[in-house]
């Protein structure tokens, strides 16, 4: 509608939310394309700091000022030589980001396939870079700075945390158990599952398994049926036919019971909007049943663990939605769940929430907790164990993010990423 009279000026407040890889790229064709051909000027808001960079000048803004500005090559110029990669030769990538994240050089580290990203304060020198390996029992090699390291370095002055931002601690463990493994099997099983409704099949006999302790993702654009295979899993839709087990419980037996170990956190803030903060972590706890000190001490362990002490009394609708999914989070987690399922749980967050999310999730990771998650946002599935793509209710792959690029990344891109490979597999599939 807003192109039916050509724009000179087009304004689009964050366009590609909600939106999958296929559609997320189109719309940046048309944007890009608009530019080309008509000599409109874009001012684009996006929380997607990769899209960001595919723009001629930024505005990188926080806590209602202006950090920097400039083209995004200017900006990353800026951290040449401090972006690198880990490859774990003695320890899994995640215990590698813990200990990285110790480290009084490194600003910065992220699970990234099956290394860890991290970001230097300053360039390391060969000694520096040999101690880092032989400390830490890994193999360092250095990468191209992204515009998302520069504006962790911007917020780094205003965090309090002199070990760096509070998201990369490692000293903080979500659950007060460790959660053991629930059956010799996977902890989760799907087995020829289809949904229909009426005529139609959101679910076409999908199976997959999910181990004990593991991220798995599971991808695909709008519509692939991920919600769906979501909504099953957590016993609130019955499957039309197949077997599906969560925690070692028969779905179709005992979904209740199975619901008993589950956490689940939706696409969209589920909880209830009209009650405080405070009134919906009360409700959530004694719905798990937890009462008494018990309770009390878990909703304590919440507000301080998602830092929602300082909105106890406020009315949830009216939160961030940052603090929203912070929230439905800790909801999640009040009677703490073997398995965790999360919907999309950072679509619209911006890159700071982004990365406290993913610190938590690998926490509980840590911890045993078994979990699933859905993304649009590709880069996401880099920091999971495995992956699925979905498209139309079949699911065309599995396997880890080194797995899916390796096999399905075009020989054209020069650095293959999940999206790329994610992209080729729509495409095969459509054709």
């Amino acid at each position: 509608c807003v192109l039916i009279k050509m724009p000179v000026l087009l304004l689009l407040d964050e366009p590609t939310v909600g939106i999958d890889p296929v559609s997320r790229r189109e719309l940046w064709q048309i944007i890009t394309g608009l530019v080309k051909s008509n000599g409109s000027t874009a001012l684009i808001s996006t929380a997607y700091l990769d899209e960001a960079e595919k723009c001629d000048e930024v505005v990188l803004l926080h806590n209602g000022k202006v950090l920097a500005t400039g083209s995004p090559s200017q900006l990353k110029e800026k951290l040449h030589g401090r972006t690198y990669f880990a490859a774990p030769l003695g320890h899994s990538n995640k215990g590698l980001r813990k200990l990285l994240c110790s480290h009084p050089v490194i600003q910065d580290a992220i699970v990234f396939g099956n290394n860890v990203r991290f970001l230097a304060k300053h360039s390391l020198n060969e000694s520096e870079q040999q101690s880092i390996e032989t400390q830490f029992q890994c193999k360092i090699s250095s990468t191209t700075p992204r515009l998302e390291d520069f504006f962790v370095t911007q917020i780094q002055p205003e965090c309090n945390n002199p070990k760096g931002l509070s998201f990369n601690s490692s000293a903080k463990i979500l659950t007060s158990k460790k959660h053991e493994s629930l059956t010799a099997g996977p902890v989760i099983e799907v087995s020829n599952v289809s949904r229909k409704f009426n005529n139609f099949y959101a679910v076409k006999g999908i199976t997959f398994s999910v181990h004990h302790g593991e991220i798995f993702g599971l991808l695909g654009a709008n519509g692939a049926g991920k919600s769906t295979t979501f909504r099953m899993l957590c016993g609130l839709l019955p499957p039309t036919s197949g077997k599906l087990k969560v925690a070692g419980v028969d779905l179709l037996h005992a979904a209740a019971k199975a619901r008993e170990r589950v956490g689940y956190v939706s696409q969209k803030f589920s909880l209830y909007s009209n009650l405080s903060v405070l009134e919906n972590l009360r409700f959530y706890s004694s719905a798990y049943g937890l009462i008494g000190n018990n309770q009390k001490e878990k909703i304590d362990w919440a507000l301080k663990q998602f830092d929602l002490l300082p909105f106890k009394d406020s009315v949830s609708g009216t939160l961030p939605l940052g603090y929203k999914q912070r929230l439905s989070m800790a909801c999640a987690l009040m009677h703490e769940p073997d398995v965790l399922f999360l919907d999309e749980p950072t679509s619209g967050v911006d890159p700071l929430a982004r990365r406290e999310f993913w610190s938590w999730i690998n926490e509980l990771s840590q911890t045993g907790v078994t979990i699933m998650v859905t993304t649009h946002f590709l880069e996401e599935a880099e920091y999971c164990d495995r992956i699925a793509i979905m498209a139309e209710g079949e699911i065309l792959a599995i396997g880890s993010p080194s797995q899916i690029k390796k096999e399905y990344c075009s020989a054209r891109a020069n650095i293959p990423t999940v999206e790329d490979a994610f992209i080729e597999l729509i495409k095969k599939h459509s054709s």
